[in-house]
Parts: C-alpha cells; sequence; structure tokens
C-alpha cells in the first residue's frame, strides 16, 4: 500500500464522517457544476478522491444513473455504501489512486473535489493528467475544485498545492478549454473558512 493510501485509511479508519475538515452536508456548488456539464441522466459520472463524500448521495438523488466513485481509501467507500443503504449496488466503487489507476471506460464528467491539490510533485500530476487524457474523450468536461491561492496550505497534515484557473489550465493542457470558475468559502464542522476554487473545462480534442 502507498504512503498516500495508508495515510487516508488511517483517517477514514479513526474519523467519523463529519469530523473532517472537508465534510460538507450538502455539495451545492459541485452538484450544480455537474448539472451544467452534462444534464442528461445517463451521462457517466466519476468522483475522484470521493471518499466518503456525499455527492454521490446527491447524484443518485438528482436522477444520474452511471455514477462511480474513486477513492485511495476502501475504508472511505465503506462509509459512502453504509450510508447509501441499497442504492450503492448501482454505483461503480472503485479503490485505487488517481496517479497509478487503469480507467477501464471513459465517462462524460471527471468531478474532483480536493484530491487534486495533495498532488505537490509535478511527476504525480503530470500521471494524474495522462489518466484523465485516457477517460475523458473529445466532449467530455472536468471539473476540479482545490484551495484556493489564499487557502490553506495544508490539509489532514499533508502539504497541498493551491490553484486558480490559470495553473490548472497550464496543468491539463491545451486540449483543455475553461468554461467557468467559481469561488466558495467551505465552513469546517468547527466553524473555520477554507478559500476553495471550482473550475471546469471542456475537452475539445
Amino acid at each position: 500500500m502507498s504512503d498516500r493510501a495508508t495515510h487516508w485509511e488511517h483517517v477514514y479508519a479513526t474519523k467519523g464522517e463529519a469530523e473532517v475538515s472537508w465534510f460538507q452536508d450538502s455539495p451545492t456548488i459541485s452538484l450544480e457544476m455537474i448539472r451544467a456539464a452534462n444534464p442528461d441522466h445517463g451521462a457517466a459520472i466519476i468522483d475522484i478522491g470521493g471518499g466518503a463524500s456525499r455527492l454521490v448521495d446527491a447524484l443518485l438523488q438528482d436522477g444520474y444513473r452511471d455514477v462511480a466513485v474513486l477513492d485511495l481509501s476502501a475504508n472511505a467507500l465503506d462509509a459512502a455504501k453504509k450510508r447509501i443503504g441499497g442504492a450503492a449496488s448501482i454505483v461503480d466503487w472503485i479503490v485505487a489512486d488517481a496517479t497509478t489507476w487503469q480507467p477501464a471506460k471513459t465517462y462524460d464528467v471527471w468531478h474532483d473535489r480536493a484530491a487534486f491539490h495533495f498532488l505537490t510533485e509535478p511527476r504525480d500530476r503530470a500521471a494524474y493528467v495522462e489518466r484523465l487524457r485516457a477517460a475523458l474523450p473529445p466532449g467530455g468536461q472536468v471539473i476540479i475544485g482545490t484551495f484556493a491561492p489564499d487557502g490553506p496550505e495544508k490539509c489532514s497534515g499533508l502539504p497541498v498545492q493551491r490553484h486558480d484557473s490559470v495553473s490548472l489550465a497550464a496543468e491539463l493542457g491545451p486540449e483543455f478549454e475553461l468554461v467557468e470558475t467559481r469561488s466558495e468559502t467551505h465552513h469546517t464542522p468547527w466553524d473555520s473558512t477554507q478559500a476553495f476554487q471550482f473550475s471546469r473545462f471542456t475537452r475539445s480534442l
């Protein structure tokens, strides 16, 4: 098991869903941007680093039927499965590292809230983008949420690489065209705030 996987397995084995800074009761911006990216409920959507996030619940409730959640931590995915109950059977749960994963299919929408910003090494970001290109055909859309340039420098004890839409565009490459970017002030469960940004791109080539 990689050091990254070991870290996140420990986090999700020792903390409850609402005991982590990134907990959201309602992933409003993510859901709104996914709806804008592809309102077709038959669209294939993957949530990268989804962990125990409630986005999968919201997508199923919204009527999306082809949903996958990828995370390093089996503990995190198990927590989401238990919360969802019977509906979990229609979700594709993938335990993998987004920098080494080999996609078995393509997706219409790639969503990532706060996984990419943990990739502080250029080689890891390049490997992530390589998987993104393998999984997202031309016309597909990618939504990446990260700490904004004025956001925290660390999360869960780990350093992060903060981004804005310009730095994300540089990482993704010229075949990804920026469609929209939004700011979010995230309120943690203990009432502190964190500056996030969400950017949506269309793959043109």
